[in-house]
């Protein structure tokens, strides 16, 4: 059984306000967020959510049930979007094998009971980026390339947030019980994602900023609107977003960061808007 796994348990906005830097990033940074040769997972219980990676350089990796999912196999009552942030590699999903190339995902339902991961070149090896939620019904697995994306400009050069959002696991697309992942990529010259800023208290959401350039980072912002706390990132980390918090950053430089999400329902566009004067 894979040990390589961390619990979070959810922490409300009272207990967040009065948290130092490193009691902040205790609780909602994750910061190795790929095992070489082995799964690494954090299990947080806002929506019981699970966020991880596994970079398989030797061989074929099984991907094992946890301790605390009391179940027989991983997917026996969850789902599982995968997203390859490295080189080419190939989930195989019950004997069926799928190959994904850089920023193309995957999604594999509900009741798949043997799952591995490879990579097609050793010297290059894929980085599979994991996130998981439970399901209540089994649909079929699909494979979402990045010209298959729904893909939204968002932004402009003027005010830093010019992106592309590419929604890759999201109900238009692929059928899920709550699971969605998308991926939104920074023009040159823009740092801001997701500003102005919103929350969505019906659903949680995890973060993980990537193509950060060496030396430089991201600032993620977290909190209420009239509360907010911030977090320091570096490359190829993740954070989770409780569903009263803002989610948005800024970087030293453009970047990339996936985004997936769980909870109340699939409407990508429901959000409260949070107005830019009214941060604090």
């Amino acid at each position: 059984m894979n040990d390589n796994y961390q619990v979070r348990y959810a922490v409300g906005q009272r207990e967040t306000y009065q948290m130092g830097t490193q009691a902040l990033r205790d609780e909602f940074l994750i910061e190795q967020v790929f095992g070489t040769d082995a799964v690494n997972w954090v299990y947080t219980h806002y929506d019981r959510y699970m966020a991880g990676g596994v970079i398989p350089a030797k061989g074929n990796v099984f991907l094992d049930t946890l301790e605390p999912l009391k179940s027989t196999y991983f997917l026996e009552r969850r789902e599982m979007g995968i997203i390859n942030v490295g080189g080419k590699g190939m989930v195989t999903a019950d004997g069926e094998t799928y190959s994904l190339d850089y920023k193309e995902a995957l999604y594999l339902g509900k009741g798949i009971k043997e799952v591995h991961f490879s990579s097609e070149d050793a010297n290059t090896p894929a980085k599979f980026y994991l996130n998981s939620a439970p399901a209540h019904h089994a649909y079929p697995s699909q494979k979402v390339g990045r010209d298959q994306a729904e893909i939204v400009e968002l932004g402009s050069a003027e005010t830093a947030n010019a992106r592309t959002i590419r929604k890759l696991i999201v109900n238009s697309i692929v059928k899920t019980c709550q699971l969605q992942m998308g991926m939104t990529e920074l023009k040159s010259g823009s740092v801001w994602n997701t500003m102005p800023a919103h929350v969505h208290d019906r659903r949680m959401e995890v973060y993980f900023y990537f193509e950060v350039p060496q030396d430089q980072a991201v600032c993620h912002f977290m909190g209420a609107t009239d509360e907010t706390r911030h977090l320091w990132m570096a490359n190829e980390q993740a954070v989770i977003s409780p569903p009263w918090s803002i989610h948005a950053g800024s970087g030293t430089s453009n970047y990339t960061f996936i985004w997936g999400m769980a909870g109340e329902n699939l409407d990508y566009g429901d959000m409260d808007g949070c107005p830019i004067p009214n941060l604090r």
